[in-house]
């Protein structure tokens, strides 16, 4: 069974750095676009970025513009956040998603994506 597993989650300090990674145990992405989405305390679930199988990026939001980074790297089946300059307002449970490899484009409302992991906590303190 199909299973998106993020890690790299945790607590770190404003102004620091996080990375996490998104990967599907036994199943193999490269042909998939895969997105990064958080929740927020309080808040609804939001898009971030997605990149599709030939590296294109859709930014969802301004606010993680310059400091977030989506990649992927097929040889090692992993998709990345980099999350620079983070600040208390990202805190949340970050959340990675997949959509069917029919799709070649990331889509326009990442809240149709096919599949979800369960997400991973990070926690910005000021």
């Amino acid at each position: 069974q199909l299973q998106l597993v993020e890690s790299g989650g945790g607590s770190v300090q404003a102004g620091g750095s996080v990375t996490l990674s998104c990967t599907a145990p036994g199943f193999t992405l490269d042909r998939n676009a895969i997105g990064w989405l958080r929740q927020a305390p309080g808040e609804e679930r939001e898009g971030l970025m997605c990149i599709d199988r030939r590296g294109d990026i859709i930014n969802y939001v301004d606010s993680v513009k310059g400091r977030f980074t989506i990649s992927r790297d097929n040889a090692k089946n992993t998709v990345y956040l980099q999350m620079n300059k983070l600040k208390p307002e990202d805190t949340g449970v970050y959340y990675c998603a997949m959509r069917g490899a029919q799709y070649i484009n990331c889509p326009r409302d990442p809240s149709v994506m096919d599949f979800w992991g369960k997400g991973t906590l990070v926690t910005v303190s000021s």
